[in-house]
């Protein structure tokens, strides 16, 4: 069995599920790319928690958690089977944080619109794994850390979020905020320098990491990346580029 690649995609917009954009077929060339995972160990922007959960569901549903949107979203439904092996191979993984099980949580967009491009006939079982919206950044990255050896049972784990997102300061037509590049730029240093305790905390970085994460749940995913890479897999980078000026799309390939 082939080791299995850690994956940060940035998910941006629900729209890139259903609208022509640069960045979905990007993430279907990555999966190509990569070894068919025998299943998929998901942390979503999207399922923020107190305490930490694993998604045990055997048929999880597609959650349409967004609100305003064109009504083809609504009735996209992504069907793929749940993994509640890997969801007990994760619990098992995590010593660091109590993680329990969740038999109710389906797939929200941050996964499904991510692996609706990667693996269209949704016949890769794929679980979700919570994240504690209490914990520390340095905590984020060690349950990564701890997760890693599932990459070495054929787990392949995709961690979604975004480095820059700014929601009040979505521009449409015009081209990224100097501050947005900036951090963007910053971010994609340290990781190639393996500094990951230098992105534990984004204001470290001033105004231009307070202004792309004026919240952190979308950044939390990237430590959980972090964390599952060693410090020998460099990143591949793909999909680089901004979505409504202050939505960062940058996505790496660990391993």
């Amino acid at each position: 069995m082939r080791r299995m690649p850690a994956i940060f995609i940035g998910h941006g917009s629900p729209m890139n599920a259903v609208e022509a954009n640069p960045f979905s077929p990007q993430w279907s060339e990555a999966a190509r790319e990569m070894p068919r995972p025998e299943a998929i160990l998901c942390v979503s922007a999207h399922w923020l928690t107190e305490g930490s959960f694993a998604a045990t569901a055997a048929r999880p549903e597609t959650i349409h958690d967004f609100w305003g949107f064109p009504q083809a979203l609504y009735d996209i439904t992504y069907p793929a089977p749940g993994s509640p092996e890997t969801a007990g191979a994760a619990m098992r993984a995590v010593k660091s944080a109590s993680v329990a099980p969740d038999p109710e949580w389906g797939l929200d967009h941050g996964a499904w619109c991510v692996l609706r491009a990667m693996y269209p006939e949704a016949d890769i079982p794929v679980c979700q794994l919570s994240i504690d919206m209490h914990a520390a950044p340095e905590a984020h990255h060690a349950i990564g850390r701890e997760l890693a050896p599932l990459r070495e049972e054929g787990v392949l784990i995709l961690c979604s979020g975004n480095i820059v997102h700014n929601l009040g300061m979505l521009r449409r037509s015009e081209p990224p905020h100097a501050w947005a590049v900036e951090f963007d730029e910053a971010v994609r240093d340290a990781v190639e320098r393996c500094a990951d305790e230098e992105l534990f905390d984004p204001a470290r970085f001033g105004k231009a990491g307070k202004l792309s994460v004026p919240t952190s749940e979308h950044y939390w995913p990237l430590l959980y990346a972090l964390g599952a890479a060693s410090h020998d897999e460099k990143p591949r980078w793909f999909a680089e580029g901004f979505d409504l000026s202050s939505i960062s799309m940058r996505s790496a390939v660990f391993g």
